[in-house]
């Protein structure tokens, strides 16, 4: 159960907070796209291995994720719609997964609670440098925050004892 609970959150921030979707959209238009130029600029060529869309479909995805070890288009303007598609659809494709892997992880560390818990802990390294202003303002900090950890839990609790309506 905790397994799937997990998976469903780490799915869930990915499609949050990262541009997943977008990319991966974007990659299938621009997919369907250069499969159509290429097409369209082999169609009549002889000798041609690129005879119907599904073939460009298929030379498509497998140069571009085994790097050009598909048969190669016949045509010099082929050759040149290829040759972009591998580049950009390589990049796109590996620079989201490498995108979406760092901003998962790198998420976390840019939560303002975090920053906060952060310089705390900072600042209760330093204590013996701190001057008593700093200290008093150190003070004044965490009393707040405890104030309002509070004023949160009594608004939690009033909204739970609250009947529906």
């Amino acid at each position: 159960m905790k397994k799937s609970s997990r998976m469903k959150r780490f799915i869930n921030d990915i499609l949050k907070y990262t541009p997943f979707l977008k990319i991966i959209s974007l990659l299938v238009v621009l997919w369907l796209v250069f499969s159509a130029g290429l097409f369209f600029s082999e169609r009549d060529i002889e000798g041609s291995s690129i005879t119907s869309y599904g073939h460009a479909l298929y030379w498509t995805t497998a140069a571009f994720s085994t790097a050009g070890i598909a048969d190669t288009p016949v045509a010099g303007i082929s050759k040149l719609i290829g040759g972009i598609w591998i580049v950009l659809g390589s990049s796109l494709f590996f620079g989201t997964i490498v995108a979406t892997i760092t901003t998962y992880f790198m998420r976390p560390l840019h939560r303002p609670g975090k920053q906060i818990i952060d310089i705390i802990e900072y600042n209760l390294e330093q204590l013996d440098e701190l001057s008593v202003e700093e200290l008093d303002l150190l003070k004044e900090t965490v009393d707040g925050l405890i104030n309002y950890m509070e004023y949160l839990d009594k608004t939690q609790s009033a909204r739970e004892l609250e009947p529906d309506r």
